[in-house]
This record gives C-alpha cells, structure tokens and sequence, in this order.
C-alpha cells in the first residue's frame, strides 16, 4: 500500500482484524445515464476502500460500499434511498450526480434526519436555499465555478454575450450566477442569445443557428457529456467559434474533453482536471496508486469518487460515531486530505472547499488538454460567511 494512504488516513484506527460489524455507506447515482463520469467515480471510491480499510477502517470497522442506481429520476433516488436505510440499514447516505436528483435526495435526508454527503450535484441550492443540517456538499458548486472564470470572462472585455445550458437545475443555476457577477462588473454587457437545451436531448443544429444569427462576441456554454459532443461538433461545423471567445463549464473534465479528440476547439477558457500536469504531492501519490491498481489515468470523477469516502472516514472517526447528529457536528468544520490538498468543510453553509483547475483548451497530437492552467482554491470564490446569511436558512 502506497505511503499515500497514511497522508490521507492518518487519523484512522489501525487494525488488522474485524470484531465489529461494518460501517455501511449507501450511495446513489446515476451510473447507467453518466457512466463516463460515473465509472471513474465508482473506482475512485474503490481506491479509498481498499486504503482506509487496508489501515485498519473506521473506529475499528471496515468501511463497505452499497451502490443503487437512481435512473436519473428523482422519484426512483428518493425510493432507492428509503431502501438503502429500511432494507440495507446503512448508516449514512452519499453520491448522487445530477442537481435535481441531489436536492431531492437531500429533502429526504432532512425529513429521515439521516446524514447526507453530495459528492457531486452542483446548484448552489444544495447549500444555500434549500440547504438543510443533514446535507454537506463535496465538489464546488455552480456559484463557485462561475466565479473562477467570471474574472477572465470579464478581462475579455467583450459586450454581446450567448448563452447555452442543459434546461434543468444545474443550468439554471449556473446561468444565473453568470448573469449577475458578469453584469456586476460590466453593467454594459447584452446577452443576445439564450438556449435552452433539454438535458440529453439538445438539438445542436438549431442551437448553433440561433447563437450564430445573434452575433454574439463570446459564448458561455453550461452543455456537457453528449451534449457537449454535438454542440463543439455542429458548432465546428458551421464556424461558430470562429473570432468569438469561449467561456464554458466542465468542459476541461477529462470525461468531456476527451471524447473531443481532434475535434476540441482551442482557447476555449473552462474548468477541469488536467491530471497530467498536476506536480503537488497529494495528487501525484493518488496518481499513482490510482493507475496502480485501475492501469488506467484518472478522471475528475475519480478524485470525487476518492474524497467522497476519504471525507466520510475522516468524519466518522472524528465524530466517534455512525449518529447522524454526531456527524453533522463531526462535519463542520472538518477538514480531510484529497488529491487536490487539504479541503475543509465550512460550518456556516456546509460546503466543503474543494476547489479546480481554470486554463486554455488546446489541440496536442490529436487529444484535447489544458494549458495554461491554475488551481483555484475553493475558499477564494466562497461567499464570506456574514453573506450566507442570507443566502441560507437558519438551522
């Protein structure tokens, strides 16, 4: 076992043998709708598994993973849920991917008062509006990753802007944040062109027309997996980007990116994972356990996968205890160890710092990358904590 494991799990119980019954994680996603996020996630978890228990588990426990499927559909995640806790008698729930299935997931953790871990949704909702005492986020959310780019998006200095997003909570989300730090700071901006492409389903012919007859001097585009697939390609096709600049979310996620191959468009600015350029400690130790045991590099979902269970860990052994008061006391203001560095999870709002990597899309022999790129620590996009206030329920 690679010495990786001692950085991330030094607080744990080492042990060699089982007395005690194991620490079930129940968790929930979309694996049969995202698998190319979602397979990489579920190795990254692996990953974790194998190390914490490996040192011994939890509180002397090994941890064990119980996965369902959700269909994508946030009545199916909700019925999954309530089996995972009357059925498989976990002892907290995590994952979920899409922003709906995670608000939905998280009003059931607030009505059952069962500890909830988002690994992935990313509406601010989760947090702030509808944020509750029983659910805590992992990944950056949409209000964070607009705020890395809404800097460079500014400095372009460019007036009229189209819009283009998956129609669902995600999307709205993010172009709503979008809107108002871009008009905050350039109140003379127009934005031309909106569309609205239902999740899965976007129609890039018409989409591309409607961007392109508008005129616009930049595009900030939300589209990912498939979607983002037919929209770079019909948009290559008919010289969309052509003179216009790119601001666009995830697509740097090697999950996107790199089904582009020789069809990723250049300059593009986004957010991402350039898992090959990444020199810090953390990250390569991860790297290398993680093609070690998979002989395969990492995705964005692999880290999430990872801090997802190396955050559960560290929380339980913290809190003493599987009690889901325990832990959401355990939880604010944790702090774990990932690949990305150290992340702490803030009590005001519980959204954990994670932070990501803004840079250049480029074309090197046949494969999109990242260029140029830096990290950005999730604390310096966070609302201060006097903010949340208002941005979130009293608990």
């Amino acid at each position: 076992m690679v010495r990786h494991a001692a950085v991330v799990l030094s607080a744990l119980a080492v042990g060699t043998s089982w007395a005690q019954e194991p620490i079930k994680i129940g968790e929930i996603n979309s694996y049969k709708a995202l698998p190319a996020f979602l397979e990489p996630y579920k190795k990254g978890m692996a990953l974790a598994l194998d190390e914490i228990n490996a040192a011994g588990g939890v509180l002397g426990r090994p941890l064990t993973l119980i996965t369902r499927d959700d269909s994508a559909n946030p009545g199916d995640a909700v019925r999954v849920a309530q089996a995972l806790l009357s059925r498989d008698r976990v002892d907290v729930l995590a994952g979920t991917f899409l922003s709906h299935i995670g608000l939905a997931v998280s009003d059931f953790a607030k009505q059952k008062k069962v500890f909830f871990l988002a690994s992935e949704p990313l509406t601010d909702k989760l947090v702030w509006e509808n944020g509750n005492r029983y659910t805590f986020r992992l990944r950056p959310s949409t209000y964070m990753q607009v705020a890395m780019l809404v800097p460079e998006a500014v400095a372009m200095n460019k007036k009229r802007w189209a819009l283009v997003y998956p129609n669902y909570e995600y999307g709205q989300s993010g172009i709503e944040t979008f809107k108002k730090l871009m008009l905050e700071a350039q109140p003379e901006i127009e934005f031309v062109a909106e569309q609205a492409a239902p999740l899965g389903k976007v129609d890039a012919g018409s989409v591309v027309q409607a961007l392109g007859d508008a005129k616009p001097d930049a595009i900030f585009n939300m589209l990912f997996a498939a979607d983002l697939a037919k929209f770079v390609r019909e948009g290559n096709t008919r010289g969309l980007f052509k003179n216009v600049e790119v601001v666009s979310l995830l697509t740097g996620e090697p999950e996107y990116l790199d089904p582009l191959k020789a069809e990723t468009p250049e300059g593009w600015l986004v957010t991402g994972y350039p898992w090959y350029g990444i020199d810090t400690p953390e990250h390569e130790a991860f790297l290398k356990a993680y093609q070690a045991k998979f002989d395969d590099y990492p995705r964005l979902g692999s880290v999430v996968g990872y801090a997802t269970i190396a955050s559960l860990a560290a929380g339980i052994k913290k809190a003493g205890s599987v009690d889901s008061e325990k832990l959401v006391q355990a939880f604010r203001g944790l702090t774990v160890s990932t690949p990305f560095g150290m992340i702490t999870y803030r009590p005001e709002d519980q959204q954990s710092t994670m932070g990501s990597f803004v840079g250049r899309t480029a074309l090197v022999d046949g494969q999109g990358v990242m260029q140029g790129f830096r990290y950005i620590d999730g604390v310096d996009v966070l609302p201060p904590a006097n903010q949340v206030q208002f941005l979130r329920p009293l608990q």
